[in-house]
């Protein structure tokens, strides 16, 4: 190795098997383990955790800044791929092409049945919560086909909005007016649960919820139960609050949900991205060198 550095694979299942692993490290790759506190204050001096993909939510971001310990990300080894998934998903859940796969093969041959409602996407309405990098390739994707376009986003500006041809949006305004929602936010405490049983409620019976972002953006029970009871139209799913989805999860019965194994980030060349990237800022770190991608200050 370059650097006469020594590297050790853990696989935990634990926190504190996490603990250990980074007892005296100067580098952390973690995917999806938590870094807590208590995992921070064991690593050596100067240290860097290397968050392999693009969520910080996993990683206690106060107590690195708080401890010294730097932390980086890779928020752009899959952008185009997860924008692509995304309007993938919106796109088949908005013409039905499940529902329609499913009536052929059960010898069903009347359209309206399994289409209807379906409004013409110049009619449609999509909303996107969120507004960075992702949330903009797929308003860019979606442009072509002439979707009303609202935005809620405390960093997008109305003026930068209105020149894209999107309109800015409060919450309850966009939860009440769209067709699709999709979702492109951190997780955070304060957009943890943002689609919640309370703003289902006001959402039009035909609309459908597309997150490709964090699971637990959605109250999973109260999204199950609006499907259930046809409170919305659907929901197209990469990613759940927990993860991989139960096997009794409700989720996996009902008939107006489109699932995928959160593998919206994956294409050939984006896995390999992902390590070239990594080992970037691992090289980066025992080099002495700034991270290409430091996370943002919490």
């Amino acid at each position: 190795m370059r650097h006469g550095a020594q590297f050790f694979v853990a696989e935990c299942k634990t926190p504190e098997e996490v603990v250990r692993a980074a007892t005296g490290a100067d580098v952390v790759l973690v995917q999806y383990a938590r870094i807590t506190d208590a995992v921070l204050s064991q690593m050596a001096p100067n240290s860097l955790v290397v968050r392999y993909g693009l969520g910080l939510d996993n990683i206690d971001l106060r107590a690195a800044e708080r401890r010294g310990v730097r932390v980086a990300y890779i928020p752009d080894y899959a952008t185009s791929e997860v924008a692509d998934h995304t309007a993938a998903l919106m796109l088949t859940a908005l013409r039905k092409i499940v529902a329609l796969d499913r009536a052929v093969r059960a010898g069903d041959w009347d359209a309206s049945s399994a289409c209807a409602p379906m409004p013409s996407f110049s009619r449609a309405v999509v909303g996107l919560i969120g507004f960075g990098r992702i949330g903009r390739q797929v308003y860019e994707r979606l442009r072509p086909f002439g979707f009303t376009a609202l935005v809620s986003d405390p960093f997008a500006t109305a003026e930068e909005l209105e020149a894209l041809g999107a309109t800015p949006s409060n919450l309850d305004e966009l939860f009440r007016r769209v067709d699709v929602l999709t979702l492109h936010a951190p997780l955070t405490p304060q957009t943890r649960h943002i689609v919640n049983a309370s703003r289902l409620s006001v959402m039009k019976r035909s609309a459908v919820v597309v997150n490709t972002a964090r699971g637990a953006l959605i109250d999973t029970t109260a999204l199950e139960h609006a499907l259930e009871t046809n409170r919305i139209g659907g929901a197209a799913l990469d990613v759940f609050e927990q993860e991989p989805l139960p096997a009794d999860s409700r989720l996996r019965v009902l008939p107006n949900v489109i699932l995928t194994p959160h593998a919206a980030w994956f294409s050939d060349e984006s896995a390999e991205r992902i390590q070239a990237l990594a080992a970037d800022e691992v090289d980066r770190a025992l080099s002495g060198k700034p991270s290409r991608r430091p996370a943002p200050l919490p």
